[in-house]
């Protein structure tokens, strides 16, 4: 069972579509809202998906929102109180982040544009974003949610940009890396990551994150998201000791690390930040190492040119 399962400047992020305004009460109703619980039971996951979603809703209610999420509001309970406090919630400030981060580096992507994101289920990234022409956004999140939730947004008229395509990958497959490449993930080719809302329980279900993005994105590729604080716990606690934690476990995974302030995102969108600690850290990491795909290219040239050497060499004799 693959451990997986365990688990400065705005640009724009989203567009209103003519049909996609704010979905709440009459359409969630009339198709029903997806509840916490599955077969009678509280489901954890569930719970943080519809919750995150929530968040999403509030902030597209907001005088000045940081971005817009038309269809969140299809995958709550109508019934949801609205908390339009003046801070602006991490959750939500490290969304606009990504955001912009994963369009600002698609944009800059010629050809087939992959994008990987790892989430709760209910990540609407790809109805509500503006992505590219040929952009292919392949979702790794729990199957049941996923399923739900996609049967919410298309009842609302949630719709991919054309001349896009959009894949799911299953949290609970044995093999992610097997399955991204089964739906067609090519390994030498640019891609993005991203990971918001992702259930991680344990280090090793991180570490194995990190492997499997590390094996499949090329040398340069960015990984950008937000990972629970209490993975680096171990530590004395202050920001410098995390930051070397965060510096010390991507770097023996391939990766070079910038550790992500809440405050300063807030600040540079001119937002002001809630006043409790983020349970998060943001980040952004760049993959230095080559992609499976790529060393696999290396070798093949490697052992050409070594043959083609030894028969120069045995024509000379």
């Amino acid at each position: 069972m693959c451990l997986l399962g365990a688990v400065t400047q705005s640009l724009p992020t989203a567009v209103v579509r003519p049909h996609a305004t704010v979905y709440a009460s009459a359409n969630a109703r009339k198709n029903g809202w997806l509840r916490a619980k599955i077969n009678g039971e509280a489901d954890p996951l569930l719970l943080a998906a519809t919750n995150a979603a929530s968040l999403r809703f509030q902030e597209t209610h907001r005088p000045e929102p940081l971005f817009l999420d038309p269809y969140a509001g299809c995958l709550i309970d109508p019934t949801v109180q609205m908390d339009l406090k003046k801070y602006s919630h991490h959750y939500c400030l490290a969304t606009k982040f990504i955001d912009d981060k994963l369009l600002q580096t698609v944009s800059h992507i010629d050809g087939l544009k992959q994008v990987v994101i790892l989430t709760d289920g209910m990540d609407t990234r790809p109805y509500r974003l503006n992505w590219p022409i040929s952009s292919i956004i392949f979702d790794i999140s729990p199957e049941r949610i996923f399923k739900k939730s996609s049967e919410m947004l298309k009842g609302v008229g949630a719709r991919i940009p054309r001349s896009c395509m959009l894949l799911h990958i299953p949290l609970e497959s044995s093999n992610i890396q097997q399955s991204l490449c089964s739906k067609g993930f090519n390994g030498n080719q640019p891609s993005i990551w991203a990971m918001q809302g992702l259930s991680i329980m344990t280090l090793a279900s991180f570490e194995e994150i990190l492997l499997t993005v590390g094996s499949l994105a090329i040398n340069g590729s960015l990984f950008v998201g937000e990972l629970p604080a209490w993975l680096a716990e171990t530590e004395l606690g202050s920001k410098a000791s995390t930051e070397k934690w965060m510096e010390k476990i991507f770097m023996n995974n391939g990766f070079r690390v910038d550790t992500i302030h809440y405050n300063e995102v807030a600040r540079n969108l001119g937002k002001e930040l809630a006043p409790k600690e983020s349970k998060n850290i943001l980040f952004v990491a760049e993959q230095l190492r080559f992609s499976d795909d790529q060393m696999e290219i290396w070798r093949r040239e490697l052992h050409r040119i070594e043959e083609e050497g030894d028969e120069e060499g045995f024509e000379e004799l």
